[in-house]
C-alpha cells in the first residue's frame, strides 16, 4: 500500500504513474532509461527518462539518446529526477544546461463524500470544446494539438476529464488517471480572463472526489517550481508533500 512504502519506493511509484498518465506512442528502452518521442513540444513525452532499478553507464545512454533523436531530426533532451541523478554530471561535461525545474507533489485523499459540484462535468474522454480550450490555453498549433489528442487516446488506465463551463464555453479543465490506488492529476488550466475565480480548484477537487470514489488513496501531480499561483492552488487542496524535483537538460547552442 502507498502509506506503507518507503520514501524511495513511493517516489518511484508516483514517477511510474505520472509516465503512465502522459504516455508516448513512440518510445524505446535504453539501458534502464525510457526514451520517448511523441513529437510536438511536450518535454516529458520527448525526453529520456530513468526507470526504477539498475541503469547503464551514463555516457553510453547519452550517446544512444543523442543518436536516436538526431535520426528523428530532434535535439536530445534528458529529464533528470532527484531520485535518479545519474546523468547529471556527464550531461554537464557535454555542455547540457539545466532548465525547467519542476516538483512532484503528493496528497492524501479525504474520506469518501457524497458532496458533488454540479457545475463540473466529468467524462471518460474529452470533447471538442475541452480539447479546443486546452489548445488555446497552451497556444498549441495544429501539430501539437494532434500529438496531444493522440497521447490521450493511448492512455490505457481509467481516466476522467473534468470541465467547468461559463456561458456555455469551457472555462477550466483538467484530467485524472487512476494507476492502482493513486490518482494522477494532469493538464490543469483556466482560460485567460477567468482566472482568480477558483475554477481550477473546483475541477481538481472534483477529480479528487472521483478518484476517492474509485478507491484511490492518494493523488499526485507535477508542477513547474516557479509557478507560484499553481503551487498555492495545490497546497490548498492538500498537496503539501514534495516527493522529489526534476529538471531537464539540453545542449546549449554554440
Amino acid at each position: 500500500m502507498l502509506h506503507a512504502a518507503s520514501d524511495d519506493a513511493l517516489a518511484w511509484t508516483v514517477e511510474e504513474a505520472c509516465l503512465n498518465a502522459w504516455p508516448s506512442p513512440r518510445q524505446v528502452l535504453i539501458g534502464g532509461y525510457l526514451l520517448r518521442a511523441s513529437g510536438g513540444t511536450a518535454r516529458r513525452a520527448n525526453s529520456v527518462n530513468p526507470l526504477r532499478g539498475a541503469r547503464a553507464d551514463p555516457e553510453a545512454v547519452i550517446a544512444a539518446g543523442e543518436a536516436t533523436y538526431a535520426a528523428l531530426g530532434r535535439s536530445a533532451l534528458f529529464r533528470v529526477p532527484e531520485i535518479a541523478p545519474d546523468l547529471d554530471a556527464a550531461l554537464t561535461r557535454r555542455g547540457y544546461g539545466a532548465f525547467g525545474r519542476s516538483l512532484t507533489l503528493f496528497a492524501d485523499l479525504p474520506a469518501r463524500s457524497d458532496e458533488t459540484d454540479p457545475a463540473v462535468a466529468l467524462t471518460p474522454s474529452p470533447d471538442t470544446e475541452w480539447l479546443g480550450a486546452r489548445a488555446a490555453l497552451n497556444r498549441a498549433d495544429a501539430t501539437a494539438s494532434a500529438v496531444y489528442e493522440g497521447m490521450i487516446r493511448t492512455i490505457l488506465l481509467p481516466k476522467a476529464f473534468a470541465a467547468i463551463r461559463q456561458d456555455g464555453a469551457v472555462a477550466a479543465m483538467a484530467y485524472g488517471v487512476l494507476d492502482r490506488s493513486l490518482l494522477v492529476i494532469e493538464s490543469v488550466g483556466t482560460v485567460e480572463g477567468l482566472r482568480g475565480q477558483g475554477l481550477a480548484r473546483r475541477v481538481v477537487a472534483a477529480l479528487m472526489r472521483w478518484g476517492r470514489a474509485h478507491d484511490a488513496e492518494a493523488a499526485c501531480l507535477q508542477v513547474v517550481a516557479d509557478n507560484d499561483p499553481a503551487r498555492r492552488l495545490y497546497a490548498g487542496l492538500g498537496f503539501d508533500r514534495e516527493l522529489f524535483a526534476y529538471h531537464y537538460r539540453r545542449r546549449e547552442p554554440d
